[in-house]
């Protein structure tokens, strides 16, 4: 397909986070959840749920990497090297890895939603209560939904949308990274029972379309001044 026929990139983001989003919708309506919390665990609890891969290297290892990542990105986006725009585009999508980092816990934090290990079917003392019910919740601990967790990877997913206009492949690299990472975080929490799967996709809508809305309001910016997108060449240092 050619540049002019291509349809505009907003566009294709909001048919992306539609789809997506029909797709989430399917998954949570139906029994996928607990038909896979079910091969996890059972009424005496889930036995992965203190197991060293998952707890040590998949929980408390993976939030040491992202730490590292960020500081990384940090040091990246704060570097004075290159253009004026250059620097400005760095911090921007820094700044999203941040908003990502605290939106999804945010969100949780309020949440009525029990961790699965925290329900009746599998040793807890909560009911099962979907969290697409509005109410109070299921009466539990709560503060189960969406997964915190698994944005230890997902939060990362602004670097598609710096790179994937200037540098395409390292763009599409970027986001298989994420999107491996935060499946890997999100399958540990699922069978340590502290996550159904569609906590887990409903993280990765979030972070994907708030970077679609920030990505966005940049060619809504570039349209009322004029600023043309970041040449290869000048997104090179970037």
């Amino acid at each position: 397909m050619s540049g002019a026929s291509r349809p505009p990139t907003v566009w294709r983001d909001v048919t992306v986070c539609i789809a997506a989003l029909l797709v989430v919708l399917a998954w949570d309506l139906s029994d996928a959840d607990l038909a896979v919390a079910r091969w996890y665990g059972g009424p005496g609890g889930f036995p992965l749920r203190e197991a060293w891969l998952t707890r040590a290297v998949m929980h408390e290892g993976a939030r040491w990497v992202a730490a590292i990542v960020f500081c990384m990105l940090a040091i990246d986006a704060l570097r004075l090297r290159g253009a004026r725009s250059c620097r400005i585009w760095r911090l921007y999508w820094f700044a999203a890895v941040i908003v990502g980092l605290l939106l999804v816990p945010t969100l949780k934090h309020y949440s009525g939603t029990s961790c699965p290990y925290d329900l009746a079917m599998f040793g807890g003392g909560s009911p099962y209560v979907s969290h697409l019910l509005p109410g109070p919740g299921d009466g539990g601990p709560a503060r189960c939904f969406p997964s915190g967790h698994a944005v230890t990877g997902l939060a990362f997913m602004p670097l598609y949308f710096r790179w994937r206009d200037s540098r395409p492949g390292r763009a599409r690299m970027a986001l298989a990274c994420v999107l491996i990472a935060g499946a890997a975080c999100g399958w540990a929490q699922v069978a340590r029972g502290a996550h159904f799967p569609s906590h887990v996709l409903w993280s990765a809508w979030i972070i994907w379309t708030t970077c679609c809305v920030l990505a966005a309001l940049i060619s809504w910016h570039r349209s009322r001044t004029g600023t043309p997108p970041a040449s290869r060449a000048g997104s090179a240092a970037s």
